[in-house]
This record gives C-alpha cells, sequence and structure tokens, in this order.
C-alpha cells in the first residue's frame, strides 16, 4: 500500500486537547476581563487559526510581534495545563501500527504551533510513525486554506487523490476535501451534521480498520 497515505489533525483527532485549549483561552482572555462562553468557543475556537480566534474574540487585527507574543503566552499555558493529561483518543495509537503495517504512508498536519505537537509526540512516541509532519510554522495559509494538506501530500510523495484525512473540524475537512482527499470525520467536537459531508465518520478509533480505509480509498 506504497500508493496511499493517511494524515491526521492533531487536536481533536489524535488527542482531544479541546477542552484544555478551552481552560488555556478562559486564563488568557480572563487576564484581559474577557470570559466567552463554551458556545463561542465551539463556533469560533475549535479547528480555528490563532489568528481568526484572537481576531475575534478581542475585536481587532492582531498582527506582528504583537501576534507572536500573544499566541506564545495562550500556548504556553495550553502545554503547560496539557502536559500532565495527555492521551490519545481510544485505539489511535494501535490504529496508527495497523496502517504502518499494512504499507500505508502516513502523516499529521496541524494548525498548532510546532511545540504542542513536539510535546505530543515526545510522550506518545509516534514521531518515527509519520513521513511527514507540519505544523503552523510550515503554512501561510491556515484551513480551510488546503495549503497543509497539499504540502503533506508532496512530503509523502502520494497523489491527493490517495491520501484519506482525518479531520474534526469545519475548517479542517474543508482543507482536506480542498486539496482533492478523501476525509474520515472524527466526531469529537462536532455532530456530523455540523461538519461537511465526509466518506465515514467515527467516535474514536475502536470504530474504524484497515479494510474500511481501504474501501474508501478504491
Amino acid at each position: 500500500m506504497n500508493q496511499a497515505a493517511v494524515i491526521f489533525d492533531m487536536d481533536g483527532v489524535i488527542c482531544h486537547t479541546n477542552p484544555y485549549h478551552s481552560l488555556a483561552f478562559k486564563s488568557f482572555f480572563g487576564k484581559r476581563n474577557l470570559f466567552p462562553t463554551e458556545e463561542e468557543f465551539a463556533q469560533h475556537m475549535y479547528g480555528k487559526s490563532n489568528s481568526y480566534i484572537l481576531k475575534h474574540f478581542l475585536g481587532r487585527e492582531v498582527v506582528g510581534q504583537e501576534f507572536l507574543d500573544l499566541e506564545f503566552e495562550k500556548e504556553s499555558l495550553f502545554r503547560e495545563i496539557y502536559a500532565e493529561h495527555i492521551v490519545t483518543i481510544p485505539n489511535y495509537l494501535p490504529f496508527l501500527t495497523s496502517l504502518k503495517e499494512a504499507g500505508f504512508k502516513t502523516g499529521v498536519a496541524t494548525s498548532a504551533p510546532r511545540a504542542n505537537l513536539d510535546l505530543i509526540m515526545g510522550h506518545l512516541g509516534f514521531e518515527k510513525d509519520m513521513e511527514s509532519i507540519m505544523a503552523s510554522e510550515n503554512v501561510s495559509q491556515h484551513k480551510p486554506n488546503p495549503e497543509v494538506y497539499l504540502k503533506s501530500a508532496q512530503n509523502l510523495g502520494i497523489s491527493p487523490e490517495n491520501c484519506l484525512v482525518f479531520e474534526d473540524s469545519f475548517s479542517g475537512v474543508s482543507a482536506g476535501l480542498n486539496a482533492g482527499m478523501r476525509v474520515v470525520g472524527v466526531l469529537s467536537s462536532h455532530t456530523k451534521e455540523e461538519l461537511p459531508p465526509c466518506s465515514a465518520y467515527i467516535n474514536d478509533y475502536l470504530e474504524i480498520d484497515i479494510e474500511t480505509v481501504l474501501n474508501i480509498l478504491k
């Protein structure tokens, strides 16, 4: 199966990090006397880039060094909060192992900073299994723009139509579809109805196997 690849988003796909991002943003915004609700986070935080999130909740464009400083502050909070809680969505690592044993190339493509990815990869030990690793620093345009997935396909040496993406957000699913790839929706943060149409949907990796992946990529 060296002519096909599976690419994973990270937040909400490998690990259910959104509750911890919420805690970090609550602390971050609380220092600024802003108190978004969970509903607002669901609509304007999950699956969104930090540039969008800061612009929306602060009510203005945040660019240049100010953006870098604010992003570092918030993501440092996240890493501090999440470091003691790192766990995958059920059965992710065995599923990844089964993909490698079946000969799939695999990659991770996240809108998060590389430091977040390194924290999670370092704890879970799956970096060795990824032939492509992409984080926010590697792209100029964020999801739903397909850049991160098109670059991943290039890194993997696999044509986009032979790539299967696992995503949990509207913008992430859209990015995979915009890249010309098939997408499995991971329902960690949203319902089927809240996502663009996917080839399949799962709640966790106990609900998918190699045969299903092969059938989707036919």
